[in-house]
């Protein structure tokens, strides 16, 4: 059983001026914990940028790749998304992708472009096929882009 805590009733309370600056404090708090977390998300888009524009795919990239298209079949389903990036990182912010146009490709850079010439080179030739589109747009503007690969039926495509 937890034990009551005594309450003198004859006690003054605490003043409206510190109730004011435990609230104030409650909510700088709160502002510190919202900027560190902020901070650290900057920091991990940071190096997802630095690693996507530097360096290429990898094994893991691939073997991520093949395990959500495994875990797709398993689910009975003919198309996953199988990367996702910032449309920032693509040479006009994504604008090609959002409108629909077809030399999207050409907007491509970093991982997402050796991605697509591996979908060129090994996927397409098997019968697969990508498409990119907008998956979020925060503020109304174009967010991350995602790849889905298909590899349902042509009929009715």
């Amino acid at each position: 059983m937890s034990e009551k805590k005594e309450v003198d009733v004859n006690a003054m309370p605490l003043s409206a001026a510190e109730l004011r600056q435990e609230v104030i404090r409650r909510e700088m708090e709160e502002m510190e914990k919202q900027a560190k977390a902020k901070s650290v998300q900057e920091q991990k888009l940071a190096n997802f940028a630095a690693d996507f524009l530097k360096n290429h795919v990898s094994e893991a990239d691939i073997q991520t790749v093949r395990r959500t298209v495994a875990a797709a079949v398993q689910n009975g389903k003919f198309e996953a998304m199988v990367y996702s990036f910032s449309s920032d990182l693509c040479s006009d912010s994504g604008r090609a992708i959002n409108s629909g146009d077809k030399n999207w490709p050409d907007t491509l850079q970093g991982k997402a472009k050796e991605f697509y010439d591996r979908y060129q080179k090994f996927g397409k030739p098997q019968g697969y096929r990508l498409k990119a589109m907008i998956i979020s747009f925060p503020g109304g503007m174009p967010g991350d882009v995602g790849f889905f690969l298909n590899w349902g039926s042509d009929i009715g495509a």
